[in-house]
């Protein structure tokens, strides 16, 4: 598909960002805590795809290019500012699918607790584990893929993962069943 643009055909970028655009920002939004930031590093990351002249190895890869391009770019803003990626305790609503029309009050009120329970609980999590689930998680990354972006052993990421699962789970366990068995 990148191949197809670098050679003029306008509709394979835009297949290419229909296809991304989601995941991606989900992603950075995710990882910086910052929606504000999280746009400006995501349009800085297509702008530089569009900028490259270079072409990935394989057309598999490009997701984790464009996932690698994006890293970097959050990387060296928080660099340029001098912060560090610590724990992030906002969340863009925008980025959770919205309740529809047909639910009422009560279904919305518990979608929106459950929200805020899943934001807490990752924000709760040490930042390498969170990176890694939430590049499988947004980018629908494998775990090899992960390993390649993130330059870490792939025994590593999956590590990584099933920690972070084990503590979401835990978590988000139901409170409601905590107390029962309490």
């Amino acid at each position: 598909m990148l191949r197809r643009y670098r050679l003029g055909d306008a509709e394979a970028f835009a297949l290419l960002y229909q296809r991304h655009r989601l995941g991606l920002f989900r992603f950075l939004c995710s990882l910086c805590g910052d929606p504000t930031l999280a746009e400006e590093v995501f349009q800085d990351t297509w702008m530089s795809l569009i900028r490259s002249q270079s072409l990935q190895r394989e057309a598999v890869l490009f997701k984790t290019w464009l996932y690698q391009i994006a890293r970097n770019r959050l990387i060296d803003h928080w660099r340029k500012t001098g912060r560090q990626q610590g724990r992030h305790e906002a969340f863009d609503e925008q980025l959770h699918d919205r309740p529809c029309s047909e639910t009422n009050p009560e279904q919305q009120l518990s979608l929106s607790r459950d929200q805020e329970r899943l934001q807490a609980a990752l924000a709760d999590l040490p930042p390498e584990q969170r990176e890694v689930f939430l590049l499988r998680a947004h980018g629908d990354l494998e775990l090899h893929e992960i390993a390649e972006l993130t330059r870490t052993p792939a025994e590593t990421v999956k590590s990584r993962l099933r920690y972070a699962l084990q503590k979401l789970r835990r978590l988000l366990a139901d409170p409601a069943a905590e107390e029962l068995s309490a």
